[in-house]
């Protein structure tokens, strides 16, 4: 007995679905009138993997404690905040962003530590840094899956890139209000 193969069937059915996403790709998804998105899926792509790269870069170097900052990019514009050790970090760290293939311009935001924290006072930034974050987290009027943020003694730094003014005024007042907090770094830029 001669048994029948459905191999000729699946392939089939798999070229008609690989045609009809084809065919899908060329229909627009808004509708007709619609302002196209301010960033495209590409640029966000884009943007994700020179983060990535970027980052890469900075913990391959031995003097950039590169887990102290906080890398983000729009349009292949680099926004790097945080806290580093001292002046040549701050320099090193500008001048290996700098080097990566894909950035445009890099806005420095980088601050110096000072003196050195203890334990006591690493656990209380941890704990100032979350409560931040939930707060941003609860006001709807914050953007805050794209915000920043970085605690050192109790001065807080938001960076990142929002939708307008009112987003970063608010992002300040929410921290402001956070228990713990001494002083607020703003570094937030608005979305170009």
């Amino acid at each position: 007995m001669k048994t029948r193969t459905a191999f000729p069937f699946v392939v089939s059915a798999f070229a008609v679905a690989i045609a009809l996403s084809l065919a899908a790709c060329g229909k627009p998804t808004e509708p007709a009138g619609a302002p196209p998105p301010a960033v495209s899926v590409g640029t966000e792509i884009d943007d994700s993997v020179l983060t990535t790269t970027i980052k890469a870069a900075l913990l391959a170097q031995d003097d950039v404690k590169s887990f102290d900052l906080k890398v983000e990019t729009r349009k292949g514009d680099v926004l790097l905040s945080g806290f580093v050790d001292n002046q040549s970090q701050v320099d090193h760290a500008v001048t290996t962003v700098r080097g990566v293939a894909g950035v445009h311009s890099v806005d420095n935001r980088l601050a110096l530590k000072g003196l050195k924290a203890t334990l006591g006072e690493n656990a209380d930034d941890a704990i100032v840094t979350t409560k931040v974050k939930t707060a941003l987290l609860e006001d709807v009027n914050v953007k805050s899956f794209d915000i920043s943020v970085v605690t050192l003694k109790g001065d807080v730094q938001l960076s990142g890139f929002v939708d307008n003014q009112g987003q970063i005024d608010q992002a300040v007042k929410v921290a402001r209000g956070v228990e713990g907090v001494h002083s607020i770094h703003d570094e937030l830029r608005v979305k170009q």
